[in-house]
């Protein structure tokens, strides 16, 4: 089941602060001038939330992979992964 939480509010700025959250947990929050793009804005964050999600597992996947070779070639402490 798709649960999204969308939260459209007139910021003090003069623009409309849209908080948004999906099913996978991911967060965003961005300003728009009015609430036509706010709510355009909304929906197409919405329709791309299984490729955002996808992506990040990649890139999750990326990390630990390099992490791994950092350990194999010795160049990790208990204080650092080399990822910096």
């Amino acid at each position: 089941m798709n649960k999204y939480n969308i939260t459209i509010e007139y910021s003090h700025s003069g623009n409309y602060k849209v908080s948004l959250s999906d099913h996978h947990g991911s967060r965003n929050v961005v300003y728009e001038p009015s609430v036509a793009k706010a709510l355009d804005y909304a929906k197409k964050w919405c329709e791309n939330t299984d490729e955002r999600k996808h992506e990040k597992d990649i890139m999750n996947k990326a990390i630990m992979e390099s992490i791994a070779l950092d350990r194999i070639a010795g160049i990790t402490t208990s204080t650092s992964d080399s990822l910096d």
